[in-house]
């Protein structure tokens, strides 16, 4: 939810540019107002050195655009912030963060103990996780990719290919061949000699897939300690006659005793950044 709502804030503010700069440019008519060229409105967005500069390496990477067909300066920029405003979207469900946020959600539902640890909690011991995890591929992505770019010995679509060939490794150690070919069947494609040939169309939805069905599978392992002590006490308190006394009120401590005492959140970060190849 966090994501989706920066995602919409994103969206909106790299959108306002674009309408600000179109009202500028053709005022109502019978406002006696003058009308602002649009070079001058490109003039006033180009004052931006930084995000400029981002576009015209894309620019020069891609070559350059048809005559009469180059997109304006507030059109680009809106291309970029909603980019941007996608990648942590596409950062969340293509890396460890799904399988790590979906079993850190089941844990904290088999405790009992609703919102403790908070959302925010959650959301953060996930994301720390997620980098650590991650980081081996990312190193590869700086040795391969970036490091060459920067040091201009590469160009941005090889680099950019690179990257993604980096990442496409790891999701694919992590899926599984059924879900793989489950959307190269629905796809209709012949599938290739190597894994990494196939496009992130179809490595990413088997990706999560896959990771939402080991998420769930860790996630119910760890319900059966904590249901079954749910179904003494509950036994416990219907043999003795205390039938109005809550059974989840009384397991509850007994449940954070048996988490704490095997050092549960120790073993759940050592499981989970283990169970990634």
């Amino acid at each position: 939810m966090a994501l989706k709502g920066v995602s919409i804030w994103l969206l909106a503010i790299a959108f306002c540019p674009a309408l600000a700069l179109g009202q500028a440019g053709n005022p109502p008519t019978g406002t006696g107002m003058p009308a602002v060229p649009s070079d001058a409105a490109d003039t006033v967005i180009g004052t931006l050195p930084s995000v400029t500069d981002l576009l015209n390496v894309v620019e020069k990477a891609s070559g350059e655009a048809p005559a009469g067909r180059d997109w304006s300066t507030p059109v680009r920029l809106v291309i970029l912030f909603t980019g941007l405003a996608l990648l942590p979207s596409l950062l969340a469900m293509m890396t460890s963060f799904t399988r790590i946020v979906i079993v850190l959600a089941f844990v904290r539902r088999a405790l009992g103990t609703q919102t403790i640890p908070p959302t925010i909690a959650i959301m953060g011991l996930a994301i720390f996780l997620t980098l650590y995890t991650m980081a081996p591929t990312f190193e590869k992505v700086n040795t391969v990719a970036v490091q060459p770019y920067l040091a201009n010995q590469m160009a941005l679509g090889p680099a950019s290919q690179r990257a993604g060939d980096c990442l496409k490794e790891f999701m694919l150690r992590q899926t599984r061949q059924a879900d793989l070919m489950l959307f190269v069947q629905m796809a209709k494609i012949r599938p290739p000699a190597r894994p990494t040939d196939l496009g992130f169309f179809i490595v990413t939805p088997a990706f999560i897939i896959s990771e939402f069905r080991t998420g769930f599978e860790i996630g119910c392992l760890l319900f059966i300690p904590f249901l079954v002590i749910d179904m003494v006490i509950a036994s416990v308190l219907l043999s003795a006659g205390m039938m109005m006394l809550p059974p989840a009120m009384i397991s509850l401590p007994f449940k954070l005793i048996l988490f704490i005492l095997v050092d549960g959140w120790g073993l759940l970060a050592k499981s989970l950044t283990l169970g990634f190849k």
